[in-house]
């Protein structure tokens, strides 16, 4: 981990800009463009100020990155994008993914998914990520050339390899069901979430109507008019701060979307094993065919029905020499599949064992992350619930003052 590029590096996505351009086929469209800011942390320990390298980039570069990283690493789990529009929110926050505080959770999203990477033992080292925080023109050509589209396994092959493969990894099958239930469980959790901030909202706005009619039926009282007063100020105050609070709230919703994302990041690797293991299969399957029709041409029978019998008995059987001539061709197809299907082996065996520390790593840090989240929203909603219990309490000592 000390070869990090987060140790070496700081990493920072500063801040988002809304601009207008034209696309791809020359339409006007808007778009948030975000400031990544990068500095050697090496210069800083010897007591210089490094300087800061700065770039823009869009959205859709981010996108771009994590697709090639996805393809060239396919055994790492790799990071999550945030979202690109909101979801799970609840109905006074906007789901515009233009509007500001959006745009701003997106920008802090960006720049975890940056540290995330920088942090990872393998991800980091790659030169194209490095390029991406480093060169602002030319990136894009440069990782086209990598030809990583070519490299990508289509959603068709993988769902056929899903319903073909006879010997699933029992490992693999059951990350997957994990992947598919964490999923569900955050799904569950950040829809409940919106739920209550929604009734949140109305508890303290309804604070607030409890201000104001303390205010109003202050000017009509002499004796009493200063303690309502003074109680109507606390719950105008408490009213107020759930704009704060509710906030604070989606930054730890955020937290749980990330890991919403991982699920599909876990699916990733497990839809690649079973397409290594689809297409092991399968060489496996080739190879003991081309074996079994060299052994009828050697011994001249045949075992299973097949057209090329058929043929042999309606026009005759193939002369000496067109036998040993297929034999051979076979025989250097045998030898080629034998090949192919100890690299796939071995390739196979490469892609668990490396698939697996990362996912073992994966699981330590969601599990830190996780607990840290939960904590952190739970010492919040105490907070919250002191707040409630202060301003109540404060109420009271306005009232007997009365």
């Amino acid at each position: 981990m000390e070869d990090c590029l987060a140790k070496k590096m700081e990493i920072t996505v500063s801040e988002a800009e809304k601009r207008t351009g034209r696309n791809a086929v020359n339409m006007q469209e808007t778009y948030t463009a975000y400031l990544i800011e990068t500095r050697a942390v090496e210069s800083q320990s010897e007591g210089q100020c490094a300087p800061v390298d700065s770039l823009w980039r869009r959205y859709s570069e981010f996108e771009l990155l994590r697709n090639y990283l996805s393809v060239t690493y396919p055994h790492i789990v790799v990071p999550p994008l945030p979202e690109k529009r909101a979801d799970f929110v609840w109905h006074k926050l906007s789901a515009d993914n233009m509007d500001p505080d959006f745009v701003e959770r997106r920008r802090i999203g960006l720049e975890n998914f940056l540290l995330r990477v920088a942090s990872h033992p393998v991800l980091c080292q790659d030169k194209i990520f490095y390029s991406f925080l480093t060169q602002e023109g030319g990136w894009k050509e440069m990782v086209n050339e990598t030809g990583f589209q070519l490299k990508a396994d289509s959603r068709l092959k993988a769902l056929n390899a899903t319903f073909r493969v006879k010997n699933p990894d029992k490992r693999f099958t059951e990350l997957k069901h994990y992947s598919d239930e964490l999923q569900s469980v955050i799904s569950h959790l950040l829809r409940v979430r919106a739920r209550v901030a929604d009734r949140l909202y109305g508890v303290y706005k309804v604070h607030g109507n409890y201000g104001r009619v303390f205010s109003e039926w202050s000017a009509i009282e002499k004796e009493m008019g200063d303690g309502l007063q003074s109680a109507g100020h606390h719950m105008d105050v408490y009213a107020a701060s759930i704009d704060d609070i509710l906030e604070e709230e989606e930054h730890y919703a955020d937290q749980l979307k990330e890991y919403l994302f991982y699920a599909e990041a876990l699916r990733a690797v497990c839809r690649k094993h079973e397409l290594m293991q689809y297409d092991l299969e399968m060489a496996a399957q080739d190879l003991t065919s081309k074996k079994q029709q060299c052994e009828e041409l050697a011994t001249g029978t045949v075992r299973t029905f097949s057209l090329k019998g058929m043929t042999s008995k309606l026009f005759g059987q193939e002369t000496p020499e067109q036998r040993e001539a297929k034999i051979k061709v076979l025989e250097e197809q045998i030898q080629e599949g034998e090949e192919q299907l100890k690299s796939k082996n071995l390739e196979g065996r490469d892609f668990v064992k490396s698939a697996w520390a990362d996912i073992e790593r994966f699981k330590e840090q969601k599990n830190h992350d996780l607990k840290e989240a939960l904590i952190s929203y739970a010492v919040m909603q105490i907070s919250m619930c002191k707040k409630g219990i202060q301003v109540w309490t404060n109420a009271k000592e306005c009232f007997s003052k009365m």
